[in-house]
């Protein structure tokens, strides 16, 4: 075969292929049987490495995945990826119908669609082809899985025909249907490895994998269910999708346009039986209004849509027995009771544990050991016992005493005034507060050091690291000799230990996992007192007069700074090398020009993202909100501003500012 004829060949395989992956993957309707499909695609295959110069980085052969393992980066998104409000009442839902009605009238639809279980997904194309797959992450920006998200074979590469935007996202949901999780569970026992929680943990973590083979390898499977961009071909939600059908995207049938609140009902209440009998979990329904037009006049909260609610269904209950009941250590000392239970099946997996969450909650239900139990399993991971059936408790039972010892390290275990769960006090010693702390220190938010917590247990108990300031002692050759390291692995440790020296103030303060200081009041202690000396100095009186430290924050820094053992890790980490004060270009940077401002952020701007914008605010001493109110001084608008916000400044006389203003005012 020449050159010619290959390409030729190459072409037309790669033209079957991706019909048959449409066929199969979003219409479920094979026309070849497997192995007729295995054939061309090993043919394709062959082709491509005998003529490496007709690579196409969109071949279907490619969603096999690669065996390079990548980091992820993180992408702004353009528009943000919102949270849905949710009730379980059909008051409540019916008050949205009413909110709805107040401000748009009485002539508009409805389109109703499940709530499919698993991870929001975000694909951009450009020109009929995937540009970029993100998570949904903090909803400004998320993790860039587009290898990944190009191995699932229900997501299309290239689309079909020729009447799609030039330029659009749609968004949606990668899932794991649920007889293909049991065999995946199936095949980890086989190989001794640990089953899956359940279907939405096991395509989350999945679409984490740092190596795009192991994923192609993992039946995932996507619903597409929203259109965002410019030049749509329709100004409705439902029409559109629809139309999305036609381009090649699985489009669930699941989806209906309905008129009025009893209609909706009539959707949920359908549903909430059939549930059970669908190939995937849904723990809910969407509601949304379908008028783009409706649904700018309604604009958004902070963080949700106003035209759209989940109405989420009850959650599953069954009985089993409870067994025995263990008690697990956190970071903070906090001791929660974990029931384990007869196995049992309830929504798609097998139960074995239930959350107790504390002795108030033990003594409450009267929970004993022989008991048979009522679990629930709502949005959680970890299912809850929500009652006891008495009527089949033994004559023999006896009330369940709670622990009155660390399971760990058997120091007493204290329980703080005005707190419900019992604590162990031995923050020094007890080795699951140590791990966890030394896990909270290296997390994403806070150092952003490159280790999973398997790394930390190993270090731990090889003796090498007793607390985070060890971290920074430790080299190459000590961590080379672990299992499963080797020198590239224990070099990229070692790399990341020593970049989280830059990081900035705010976040070592955080890291430090002083009791009741989050992020936010990590934010407000940095920007306030400028270092730590300033900070561990500070009394009560004044810690108390800064914005959100109330009483039990400040006593909590102040018992934090009074304990010796902490001012040691301190200085250990201060010699590191890690930051303990704002930094001389952030200090340079620091001004009053924006003191008593308050700025809205909407829409997607060229040179900064929404969270950069927001710290720059904070750092020239202004204050960021949500929603355009009478008290805003400033809406700042991007590209795609939103309409509603638009409006209200306007009709409120709110200056608006573009990026450039706003840079000008700062600088």
């Amino acid at each position: 075969m020449n050159k010619s004829e290959a390409q030729k060949r190459i072409q037309e395989l790669r033209k079957q292929i991706e019909h048959h992956n449409y066929l199969y993957y979003v219409l479920s309707k094979p026309e070849i049987s497997d192995f007729a499909y295995d054939l061309l695609m090993n043919e394709l295959i062959t082709l491509e490495k005998k003529f490496p110069e007709f690579y196409d980085a969109f071949s279907p052969s490619l969603r096999v995945g690669s065996d390079v393992n990548r980091d992820f980066t993180q992408m702004a998104h353009r528009y943000p990826m919102l949270s849905l409000d949710n009730t379980y009442s059909e008051e409540e839902l019916r008050d949205f119908d009413k909110r709805i009605r107040k401000i748009i009238g009485d002539d508009f639809d409805y389109v109703a669609e499940l709530k499919y279980d698993g991870v929001a997904i975000s694909l951009s194309y450009e020109q009929g082809r995937l540009k970029h797959a993100v998570t949904r992450g903090d909803g400004e920006k998320g993790d860039v899985v587009t290898e990944n998200v190009m191995t699932i074979r229900s997501i299309p590469l290239i689309l079909h025909g020729s009447e799609y935007p030039s330029n659009f996202e749609i968004r949606g949901e990668i899932f794991i249907p649920k007889d293909d999780f049991t065999r995946l569970n199936e095949q980890r026992a086989e190989s001794g490895e640990e089953p899956f929680a359940n279907p939405r943990n096991a395509a989350s973590g999945t679409l984490k994998i740092r190596n795009s083979s192991i994923v192609a390898r993992r039946p995932l499977d996507c619903f597409l269910y929203h259109i965002i961009g410019e030049g749509l071909p329709y100004e409705s939600h439902y029409e559109n999708l629809l139309e999305a059908r036609k381009w090649g995207f699985k489009i669930p049938d699941f989806i209906k346009k309905i008129h009025g609140i009893e209609e909706v009902m009539e959707f949920i209440i359908f549903w909430e039986d059939k549930r059970k009998n669908l190939s995937f979990n849904t723990d809910g329904v969407v509601i949304k209004v379908n008028s783009y037009l409706h649904q700018r006049q309604l604009g958004n909260t902070a963080k949700s849509p106003r035209w759209a609610i989940a109405y989420k269904f009850t959650a599953e209950q069954c009985a089993t027995g409870l067994l025995s009941i263990d008690f697990q250590v956190g970071r903070t000392g906090a001791i929660t009771p974990v029931a384990n239970l007869e196995p049992v099946f309830l929504s798609g997996t097998t139960v074995k544990r239930a959350s107790l969450h504390n002795a108030d909650q033990i003594l409450l239900l009267d929970v004993r050991i022989g008991d048979i139990v009522i679990i629930e399993k709502g949005g959680e991971i970890i299912p809850k016992i929500v009652a006891v059936d008495y009527t089949k408790r033994p004559d023999d039972s006896q009330p369940f005493r709670f622990i009155e010892s660390c399971p760990e390290c058997h120091s007493t275990l204290i329980r703080r005034e005005g707190e419900a769960a019992h604590y162990c006090p031995n923050e020094s010693g007890c080795p699951p507060q140590i791990k966890g702390r030394i896990a909270h220190f290296i997390s994403r938010n806070a150092m952003d050091i490159g280790a999973a917590e398997a790394t930390i247990d190993l270090l731990f108990n090889k003796g090498l690291i007793k607390n985070v300031a060890d971290l920074y002692t430790l080299t190459e050759n000590q961590i080379i000799q672990l299992d499963r390291f080797a020198e590239k692995s224990a070099k990229n440790l070692i790399e990341s230990i020593h970049s989280s020296r830059k990081v900035p103030f705010e976040r070592v303060l955080f890291g430090l996992g002083i009791r009741h200081v989050g992020e936010t009041v990590a934010k407000k202690l940095a920007k306030h007192f400028r270092n730590l000396d300033n900070l561990s100095g500070a009394g009560y009186e004044q810690l108390i007069t800064i914005e959100e430290i109330g009483d039990k924050i400040a006593k909590s820094i102040i018992e934090y700074f009074n304990d010796p053992q902490n001012i040691t890790l301190i200085n250990r980490l201060k010699e590191a090398g890690v930051q303990f004060s704002i930094s001389q270009a952030e200090e340079a940077a620091r001004s009053e020009k924006l003191s008593d401002l308050t700025i809205v952020i909407s829409g997607t701007f060229r040179n900064y993202s929404r969270d950069e914008l927001k710290d720059l605010i904070a750092l020239h001493g202004g204050k960021n909100t949500g929603s355009v109110t009478s008290s805003t001084s400033y809406l700042l608008a991007g590209d795609n501003a939103g309409p509603a916000k638009l409006e209200k400044a306007q009709a409120l006389k709110i200056p608006v500012l573009s990026e450039d203003e706003f840079i000008k005012m700062i600088t």
